[in-house]
């Protein structure tokens, strides 16, 4: 039977990134923090277990109705950052470049994984699209064949509107480096270069 200090690494490992190593040391803070951090941690985990839920607008995470971007009322509600997943989300407010208001899908689509335009919403963007007075749709999906294929499908599915549909940039990151750049960034990078 495994020890307490075992289930508690055991536990740790199952998070995204940790290994045996960092599960070690994570749980060995634990065991050495003081009593009021680890009740304070367990609270704020329990909170976020019990009261999160999603926007009913743009299904970013929220403890209300509205998240705190639809509920902002400086925001640009023109233009609408269709992405994957709350994270995708997180980072792009964390560029500070963007004003707008968001569209969080929950995933893309994956044919081969059995997600199709129902599994992810879909739906509920293109009702968006039609209701809002959005003029400007702009996809910010990773760069994986399923991105790209859930970005084709919504622009055709907007081709009827008025909407224009964008696409942000991408290609080489700042200090990378061409010879490690995979094809699909290095031609995306090609056929959207700028003028200097």
């Amino acid at each position: 039977m495994a020890s307490p200090l075992e289930k508690l690494i055991n536990s740790l490992k199952k998070f995204p990134g940790v290994g045996e190593k960092t599960a070690t040391r994570y749980a060995f803070f634990i065991l050495n923090a003081d009593r009021s951090e680890i009740d304070d941690l367990v609270k704020a985990i329990e909170i976020v277990k019990r009261d999160l839920r999603l926007c009913s607008r743009c299904f970013h995470l929220t403890d209300e109705d509205l998240c705190n971007v639809c509920r902002d009322s400086r925001r640009d509600r023109s233009r609408l950052c269709v992405i994957e997943s709350p994270l995708d989300l997180l980072a792009v407010e964390k560029s500070g470049q963007f004003k707008g208001i968001y569209h969080v899908l929950h995933g893309v689509m994956a044919p081969l994984d059995g997600i199709g335009p129902g599994e992810i919403r879909l739906n509920e963007l293109l009702v968006r699209v039609r209701e809002e007075p959005i003029a400007e749709v702009i996809l910010a999906l990773n760069p994986t064949v399923e991105g790209e294929a859930t970005a084709s499908f919504i622009k055709e599915r907007l081709k009827d509107t008025k909407v224009i549909v964008s696409r942000i940039a991408y290609g080489i990151p700042v200090g990378g480096s061409l010879e490690y750049a995979d094809p699909l960034t290095l031609g995306r990078a090609f056929e959207h270069r700028t003028k200097i």
